[in-house]
């Protein structure tokens, strides 16, 4: 089938090539790399459901995360406090799932872009930045070797520095926020778990 057979105008061939990941998703797509079987948003099951707004500054996170098994890192404590980072001003829930990249059909894994791009397409959204310390507060029960990364808005599009939040514990049972790298172009492997939220109706 042909474009001209469908009508498919300039536009629309756009689009399809967007909400594939870009020229790249497209040769993953003919190679067989990429899968385009969608699910909606609303066929993801909520993982867990967090409240933004708890805590209303940064000095304020700083102090929960340096309570129990909580730990953070320095790139954390100063993330915190820039600009990129704002907490809510009401108290509100927001509904989370968690996909790898390879559930999003990069079965050889994908660009940072292409990732939320294809979760966008999807229905879901990028993270708000304070689902980081406000998940890590939550999430007490973390099994050890699970490693969940914060897909945000802040990190779209931005330099190669640390600015993704990640969720992770110790060997001595340390339940870690950090900071990871979060290029536009940074390749992720398939198992990669990010976190997203899952807007409600």
């Amino acid at each position: 089938m042909t474009a001209a057979s469908v009508n498919l105008t300039g536009d629309q061939l756009d689009a399809v090539v967007k909400k594939l990941g870009g020229a790249e998703g497209v040769k993953r797509l003919l190679s067989g790399e990429l899968s385009v079987v969608e699910t909606p948003a609303a066929d993801f099951p909520v993982w867990k459901t967090v409240r933004l707004g708890v805590h209303k500054s940064a000095e304020a996170y700083r102090k929960a995360l340096a309570t129990g098994n909580h730990r953070a890192g320095s790139w954390v404590n100063d993330f915190l406090g820039k600009p990129a980072y704002q907490s809510a001003k009401n108290e509100t829930e927001v509904d989370l799932v968690v996909l790898s990249v390879g559930d999003l059909g990069f079965k050889k894994g994908a660009l940072y872009s292409q990732i939320c791009e294809k979760a966008v397409a999807l229905g879901l959204e990028l993270c708000p930045a304070e689902v980081g310390p406000a998940l890590r507060l939550a999430y007490e029960d973390q099994p050890r070797g699970e490693r969940l990364i914060i897909a945000t808005k802040s990190a779209a599009g931005s330099s190669d520095e640390l600015d993704l939040f990640s969720m992770e514990v110790s060997g001595g049972g340390g339940l870690w926020l950090r900071g990871d790298c979060g290029p536009s172009d940074r390749y992720w492997e398939a198992d990669r778990r990010f976190v997203f939220v899952r807007p409600r109706s």
